[in-house]
């Protein structure tokens, strides 16, 4: 099995950096606003460039998407509007959720970062984790393999009264996670609620494009009819067979054997309600591992 591709590039910044350049509320603001509005600032509500400055530092006023003015700030519509805590900690704890290669968790950020709470700290990763979304993801390309993974502890190990009694992937109350990868390219994976053939060609139809060059599988029945469309390749698991030259789904397993490091090693336990926002975490922080300025990246999405 091919090991796991480490990073090749060192961040561009470090957390000594982030403390220092970012120390104050007014320094991250005239980072947020030079990254929202390069070439001006703009209504977030109508896109209006003609808009007054306030006397408040990093407030405007747009008269034209309201009569009596619509007034706003640089976090207007982004992730740190509502939130009391100053932007300096919402900053460290991004750079810690971007360097982290296993994830880090609420309640360790909770203990480095001496927020209020548990549930702060919470809060504000999964902030974090919407903003690492890709909802505009192109289509994969060149050589990609497609596999299915399950995500959940084991029946036995649950609490009595919490006990499926049944045997089985699905049936034992796991939840099921399939994602397509490039050879040395991007990740795409999300959470499904079956493994039946409709759901698993959906997603394949979704995320692959029909140009590829490889489309390589196990022998799930699910992936029984993408011949037609897709150069298709069968890795026969069940008969003890991992590689045959260029047919294997190798790299897709390391990086399912990443994502269960970190929730078993990391979070311990994730619920399938706040799944789908651990997948974006570990398939953003993949896709941008030889990206120096992921941090900014992040920022962007906020």
């Amino acid at each position: 099995m091919k090991p796991y591709e480490p990073l090749t590039t060192q961040p561009s910044l470090t957390l000594a950096d982030v403390k220092r350049d970012y120390g104050t509320d007014e320094a991250c603001k005239g980072l947020l606003r030079d990254m929202r509005w390069p070439h001006g600032v703009k209504c977030p509500r109508c896109g209006n460039d003609k808009v007054y400055t306030l006397s408040k530092a990093f407030h405007w006023q747009c008269r034209k998407c309201q009569k009596n003015g619509y007034r706003f700030s640089v976090i207007t519509k982004t992730i740190f509007e509502n939130t009391n805590y100053p932007l300096r900690t919402w900053f460290e704890v991004i750079y810690l959720m971007s360097e982290s290669k296993k994830g880090i968790s609420a309640l360790q950020i909770h203990r480095m970062m001496g927020t209020g709470s548990y549930k702060t700290a919470w809060y504000m990763c999964q902030r974090v984790r919407a903003a690492m979304r890709d909802k505009d993801f192109p289509q994969l390309m060149g050589e990609v393999e497609v596999d299915e993974t399950y995500v959940g502890g084991k029946d036995k190990n649950r609490h009595w009264n919490k006990r499926t009694h049944q045997t089985g992937g699905e049936a034992s109350g796991k939840t099921a996670v399939i994602g397509a990868i490039s050879r040395k390219g991007n990740v795409v994976c999300q959470a499904i609620e079956n493994t039946r053939r409709e759901t698993l060609r959906k997603f394949v139809k979704d995320t692959v494009s029909n140009e590829v060059s490889l489309l390589a599988t196990d022998e799930h029945p699910a992936y029984g009819n993408l011949n037609a469309e897709y150069p298709h390749e069968v890795i026969p698991h069940r008969d003890h067979v991992y590689v045959r030259g260029n047919v294997h789904t190798n790299t897709m397993e390391n990086f399912w054997s990443l994502l269960k490091r970190g929730i078993i090693g990391t979070y311990h336990r994730v619920s399938e309600d706040y799944l789908p926002l651990y997948l974006a975490e570990f398939q953003f922080r993949f896709n941008n591992r030889k990206n120096p300025d992921i941090f900014k990246t992040i920022l962007a999405g906020c």
